[in-house]
């Protein structure tokens, strides 16, 4: 349902999201694309999960020493794009990115199964891989062994970021292309909304 109200735009988005995951025929409903740029304003891609979203922002983790965690570091200027392709419904959301607290990282990364603990310390995000992917199997093999039981600690180069949005557009497909659109710019405490032609 596209949103009548014009007050709270996560409210929306926490609306549509949980539709989307209600559905069988949406793969992965957390799915988002996540575009970042370089200080020079060159820009990447690539998609990410979504692991939280509040009146704070949209949170999301990774290697920082990846690409895209450099580019987040060093320019903090970033967009994400959900498309829920099913139902016809896709949410736009640009902001600043801020890092995430370390306790909030070390319980997200506590919640995560053993092996993806273990690839976190063994994948050296984003930079070539030599060996291939034999090197990548004993780099995880050696971690494994390094933490036989018990916890796996975060390593010191993963955590998270959260996006603090400054605008969210809801989109949502019409027929014979007359979509509906729905933006909302941050205004201090609150949001402006405005309809906007397809």
């Amino acid at each position: 349902m596209f949103p009548e109200s014009t007050d709270d735009p996560v409210a929306v988005f926490g609306a549509w999201l949980e539709e989307a995951k209600s559905r069988k025929d949406v793969a992965e409903p957390t799915a988002m694309c996540l575009a970042t740029s370089t200080p020079e304003g060159v820009p990447s891609a690539r998609m990410v999960l979504l692991k939280s979203a509040d009146a704070r922002g949209f949170v999301f983790y990774t290697n920082l020493e990846s690409r895209k965690g450099g580019e987040l570091t060093a320019n903090l200027n970033a967009a994400l794009c959900f498309f829920w392709q099913p139902l016809g419904h896709q949410v736009r959301v640009e902001g600043v990115v801020e890092p995430v607290s370390a306790a909030e990282a070390d319980e997200y990364f506590a919640s995560r199964a053993r092996q993806s603990r273990i690839g976190a310390w063994a994948s050296k995000q984003s930079r070539e891989l030599e060996g291939g992917t034999k090197q990548l199997l004993a780099e995880a093999a050696k971690i494994a062994l390094h933490y036989p039981v018990g916890e796996i600690p975060r390593p010191p180069h993963w955590s998270g970021f959260r996006l603090v949005p400054k605008r969210i557009e809801f989109w949502e497909q019409g027929d014979f292309r007359l979509h509906k659109r729905l933006a909302f710019t941050r205004e201090g405490s609150g949001w402006n909304a405005e309809r906007l032609y397809p």
